[in-house]
């Protein structure tokens, strides 16, 4: 037996049966909960900000992504456009 940290609902776990790390969510609130320790059983509230900061993170590396093949594509137009300009007689 073990109690949401969210709102304090008694969730019916057997010890034996759960792994530490193992996600549940809370069948009252919804909230969802990792098992952090199972003798005695402890559940801990997952956080959503830690969801939405990986997200972040990930938007983030690939608008750097991004960014590098726009100056990659912008380098080889210049050195394409110095190319033509060296071909054309003077």
């Amino acid at each position: 037996m073990a109690k949401c940290p969210e709102c304090d609902a008694e969730i019916d776990l057997d010890e034996e049966e759960v792994e530490e790390g193992e996600l549940l969510s809370c069948p009252e609130c919804e909230k969802g909960l990792e098992v952090v320790q199972t003798h005695p059983l402890r559940l801990d509230a997952i956080s959503d900000d830690d969801d939405e900061a990986d997200d972040d993170e990930e938007d983030l590396k690939s608008d750097d992504d991004d960014d590098d093949d726009d100056v990659k594509d912008a380098e080889e137009e210049d050195d394409h456009d110095e190319t033509e300009d060296e071909a054309e007689p003077r």
